[in-house]
């Protein structure tokens, strides 16, 4: 059994920052901590906090705002971080909400029905919890009451590796219909007092409505073909997990939250990308020349850039048409798991019958996936 894509959901925040706004956020509690630590800057015991700009990030990553859940408490130099009130275990947690939020967009586009949905997977890089898995939250939210569901982290690659798992569940005969959903709170796991980081992520929820070819609404998307590939680095890495609290000098000893070696990152994952897209699509039969579009993780714009060169094999100084690699981390910034698919929803409309594209994320582990589809 054959598997297509049948639609996909969106939600985002009501709030956005600027760059602007986060610098000077930012620029304040560096003044202030630099004024607190006046005495040892001046012995050379510490180093001063640099400042930041919005010319900067977005030089820097292509950023110019991000959606955010907690708007308020971020750009307070005496919180920097997002606030999310803890919610009793009666109420639906708000990893969950957001999941459900997009899922319903995803499933009004095809039509469906919560009883239509055999399987739901909550694919994203960072789960609010262990267990009960957010999957089966969701399951239970938009009132589904057969199948099964279940959680899955393959860091900002977890859509595409969402969307295989679905496919396979589809040809074993599992399910015909799978609701992947990728809830990203980055905002959660970023350490806004990091002028390098500060910048990177935003929040968002995406769905995607992977069914048997069977019952493929009209205008669905064929899977064509679809690569994973894992390789350890720990050039990104988040240590946050159940055994900090385990450590001997307890959970708050030391920062637990997003970091990178953004310069080894991009050397590293730029070929390892557009090889692997290169592979797939040599394994299939297809010519990159013969792609309408790819829809890239939207983590750097210099990344998705050159990448979107070493696939087409465009030379020099010569520029890729960004029709080519359309770019949404500009409103939205680095939203893991979920930006291929926020770039997909938004770039795909001016598809034709038998036009071809690609979905492809890459990130943490490494991990990278593509997945190739072509529209019916």
């Amino acid at each position: 059994m054959s598997a297509v894509i049948s639609s996909t959901g969106l939600w985002a925040p009501k709030d956005s920052i600027s760059n602007e706004e986060l610098v000077t956020a930012f620029n304040a509690w560096s003044d202030k901590w630099n004024a607190e630590h006046a005495e040892a800057i001046a012995a050379g015991d510490v180093e001063a906090k640099p400042l930041s700009s919005a010319a900067f990030i977005e030089k820097a990553s292509g950023i110019k705002s991000r959606k955010v859940i907690s708007k308020a408490a971020i750009l307070d130099p005496e919180i920097m971080a997002p606030r999310i009130p803890e919610r009793p275990d009666d109420e639906i947690s708000v990893l969950a909400e957001i999941a459900v939020a997009a899922a319903k967009d995803a499933l009004a586009k095809a039509a469906r029905k919560p009883g239509d949905i055999d399987a739901v997977i909550v694919a994203c890089s960072n789960l609010q919890r262990g267990y009960p898995a957010i999957a089966v939250e969701v399951q239970d939210a938009l009132g589904i009451t057969d199948g099964f569901a279940f959680d899955m982290n393959v860091a900002c690659s977890s859509a595409t590796f969402g969307i295989e798992t679905a496919r396979g569940l589809i040809a074993g005969g599992q399910a015909k219909s799978v609701l992947v959903c990728n809830p990203e709170i980055c905002t959660g796991h970023l350490n806004f007092k990091d002028r390098d980081s500060h910048f990177i992520f935003g929040d968002v929820a995406t769905a995607i409505l992977v069914e048997d070819e069977s019952i493929a609404p009209e205008g669905a998307w064929e899977i064509l073909g679809s690569k994973l590939a894992t390789q350890f680095s720990n050039n990104i890495r988040n240590n946050f997990g159940f055994l900090n609290n385990a450590a001997p000098d307890g959970i708050g000893a030391k920062d637990k939250l997003f970091i990178q070696n953004g310069r080894k990152v991009f050397r590293e994952v730029v070929p390892l990308v557009a090889g692997l897209i290169n592979d797939e699509l040599a394994k299939i039969g297809i010519k990159a020349t013969d792609l309408k579009r790819m829809w890239l993780h939207q983590a750097n714009l210099s990344m998705n850039t050159l990448i979107a060169k070493k696939v087409l094999n465009v030379s020099g100084g010569k520029d890729v048409d960004m029709d080519m690699a359309p770019v949404v981390l500009d409103e939205y910034a680095n939203t893991s798991s979920a930006g291929s698919i926020i770039a997909f929803n938004k770039h795909s409309d001016d598809f034709s019958q038998g036009d071809i594209g690609l979905i492809c994320s890459f990130g943490a582990g490494y991990s990278a996936g593509v997945v190739v589809v072509r529209k019916t």
